[in-house]
């Protein structure tokens, strides 16, 4: 058995070498021979900008042509294209309130709605939010939800559209200064929601220590949540179809996270149905019968990802840097 996970070893190895080889951030690792329809040999991974305390929930906005993602330790929202650059584009993104306080207080996980607008999830001001209007000197937010059954979120982290207008989204004690434990910590668990059009809300589970990234299947059936535990570190399937709902594991990384660091966080659906899931060494792709195609390996902890309109570039934040990779 040693034998043969040391033969496998210097195979994962030799397929790392041959994509991405002279790219000084990171490589391809390949797995499995789907990798192949995402990436071209020898693709480099280019590192746009740098200088970020922590840099989240990547989103490409059309009507800008760029990309905006989130500092969520410093508040901010920044913007980035082709064309111009690194730009600050919110400030605050997440803590609105004038009265000092720790923690990870900006906005973490960022969305479109179908009319474009912006949608956020709120560390600091524990909701779900939208930016009220395209003018950026004084941002100002509108409330669409900040409470479950009269208790106050503990701080919203990730979010999903489904086509017709339901979010989904997850909620962890990260913007709690003491998470779990902080006194202001109002609901018992750790949640994921989902948010109906008129203004319905419904727990779908709380069985998940730090639920985290969130994406829908291609027809929609299938909510993936990951879990950013290290005693748990899975990916969670959620049967849409049933009520109550089911759940099974859809992808355990307990083996790899024994030898990479980095815990499952954001994840996003590829159009061909591919899960791009950051985690242990990287972002694992993943296919929807739960096979680990490959990982993009990274220097730093990435904390998520997100494509272009026409799906030509994957965006990463990892930790301190705003990455992106060629697709095919």
């Amino acid at each position: 058995m040693k034998y043969n996970l040391f033969i496998s070893s210097l195979l994962v190895m030799f397929f790392s070498v041959l994509i991405g080889q002279d790219s000084p951030f990171g490589q391809v690792e390949v797995l499995d021979s789907k990798m192949n329809s995402f990436f071209v040999s020898n693709t480099d991974i280019e590192v746009l900008a740098t200088g970020f305390e922590w840099s989240e929930g990547p989103v490409w906005v059309p009507k800008l042509n760029g990309l905006l993602f989130s500092d969520v330790p410093q508040n901010k929202v920044y913007f980035w294209s082709p064309e111009k650059g690194l730009s600050l584009f919110l400030d605050p993104s997440g803590y609105t309130s004038g009265v000092s306080r720790v923690g990870e207080k900006g906005s973490n996980g960022l969305t479109l709605d179908e009319n474009g607008n912006l949608i956020l999830c709120q560390h600091g001001d524990r909701r779900i939010a939208k930016l009220s209007s395209w003018s950026f000197q004084q941002p100002q937010y509108e409330t669409l939800v900040d409470q479950f059954e009269g208790k106050r979120f503990n701080s919203p982290n990730d979010l999903v559209f489904s086509k017709n207008g339901t979010l989904f989204f997850t909620d962890p004690p990260y913007g709690l200064s003491q998470q779990d434990q902080d006194p202001d910590k109002e609901l018992p668990y750790n949640g994921v929601y989902k948010f109906t059009t008129d203004g319905s809300l419904k727990l779908i589970t709380n069985k998940l220590e730090r639920p985290n990234g969130i994406g829908l299947s291609l027809d929609e059936k299938t909510l993936y949540v990951a879990n950013s535990y290290a005693i748990n570190p899975i990916i969670l399937a959620v049967d849409l179809t049933s009520f109550p709902y089911q759940s099974r594991v859809f992808f355990d990384g307990s083996e790899l996270l024994k030898n990479r660091d980095g815990l499952f966080d954001g994840l996003k659906v590829h159009s061909s149905g591919m899960i791009f899931a950051t985690g242990p060494g990287g972002v694992l792709i993943i296919d929807p019968e739960g096979k680990h195609l490959g990982t993009i390996l990274l220097q730093n902890a990435t904390a998520n990802c997100g494509f272009d309109l026409e799906e030509d570039y994957l965006y990463m934040t990892s930790d301190a840097v705003l990455a992106r990779i060629k697709l095919k």
